[in-house]
């Protein structure tokens, strides 16, 4: 089994068919628009900061202020919630490891908007198992179903699951 990355925690909120191609290295990525947009945004902003620090081979972290503060650089707040997963397995993952994390930062450039996430009581919980869910589901046989939803017009799996 592969390491488990910040990208598979993030695909496992957003959608599972995206989880289990990026995992058996389907990759469509490259070629999309709103991931190469999403990448300009990242490399163009905090420019001052030291980043993608890259942990373990497994967490790709997009800055980390003074080892205390993580940030976590998004295009948009259209899946907030699997953007403040990612952030929180990423806290979860460095305190595992010994390093000890007060919070982190889900930053919106363009949205000049920043919001603060904390690893709450129970968390650790939900991210273990979390953990075992993806495990799950990149070993099946059979790709996920689509799920056919708003944000699946903008994925960049999109001609791969419906063309």
């Amino acid at each position: 089994m592969k390491r488990i990355t910040g990208s598979m925690f993030y695909y496992y909120f957003v959608c599972h068919r995206k989880l289990w191609c990026f995992y058996n290295d389907i990759t469509m990525e490259n070629t999309n628009e709103n991931v190469m947009l999403g990448k300009l945004i990242d490399e163009n902003s905090y420019s001052r900061e030291s980043k993608h620090v890259m942990i373990d081979e497994t967490v790709n972290i997009d800055f980390i202020k003074d080892w205390k503060v993580l940030h976590e650089v998004k295009k948009s707040k259209s899946i907030e919630e699997a953007g403040a997963w990612q952030l929180k397995y990423y806290i979860y993952f460095l305190n595992e490891r010994g390093i000890k994390i007060e919070k982190g930062i889900l930053d919106y450039p363009t949205l000049r908007k920043r919001e603060e996430i904390r690893l709450e009581e129970g968390d650790k919980d939900k991210i273990q198992n979390i953990l075992i869910e993806i495990e799950k589901i990149v070993s099946q046989e059979k790709i996920p179903q689509i799920i056919n939803e708003k944000i699946c017009k903008k994925c960049a799996y999109f001609e791969y699951c419906y063309i």
